[in-house]
């Protein structure tokens, strides 16, 4: 916890990813000893203890939620590379990214902190970052508008017009992925 704290520190990172960092984890201290080293569900278990912790000491509410969507998704971000379009797009969904980018960034600092406050770790590159940060301007791109204004011409509803855009946006960000992944040999 420590090194993440002092990479927290030495990337400048603001307060509420300081604060992510600090909870992230929480949930580890509670994992049964028969299955140490591992700590199965510890991202929902530390969610969970820092809600009241949150409320004891006043945490402000950017710190919070901040905090809890890192506690929750760390490990989702940190093996995003494995994810396929519409699993990225569902991240994305669950972070808030879309309508909040600006923490979203936060949020990948705080996974940059925890990935390299590790012993051997602190000058590799976190290259989740970049990459989620290129799909989110990916799925950011795709024009909803003309999607929902069709659909309600069609006589489709809110959530309806919701799903619709999520499978557009999860189209738009295959097509992207594909463009990255070498082509396939002939045979």
């Amino acid at each position: 916890l420590m090194m993440v704290l002092d990479m927290a520190a030495r990337l400048n990172a603001p307060l509420p990813v300081r604060f992510a960092c600090l909870g992230h984890d929480l949930g580890k201290g509670t994992t049964a000893p028969e299955v140490l080293p591992r700590h199965i569900g510890h991202e929902e278990r530390s969610v969970r203890l820092l809600k009241p912790l949150c409320e004891r000491w006043r945490v402000p509410v950017e710190c919070r939620e901040l905090a809890e969507v890192v506690a929750r998704e760390h490990g989702h971000i940190h093996r995003s590379g494995e994810l396929g379009a519409a699993a990225l797009v569902r991240l994305l969904e669950r972070c808030d990214a879309l309508r909040k980018p600006q923490r979203f960034a936060q949020i990948l600092q705080a996974c940059e902190c925890d990935a390299r406050g590790r012993l051997g770790l602190e000058e590799q590159p976190y290259a989740p970052a970049p990459r989620l940060q290129a799909v989110l301007a990916c799925v950011l791109g795709v024009a909803t508008a003309p999607i929902a204004e069709h659909a309600l011409a069609q006589g489709h509803s809110g959530k309806q017009i919701g799903t619709l855009i999520h499978a557009a946006r999860c189209e738009a960000l295959q097509r992207h992925l594909d463009t990255l992944l070498p082509p396939s040999p002939t045979h």
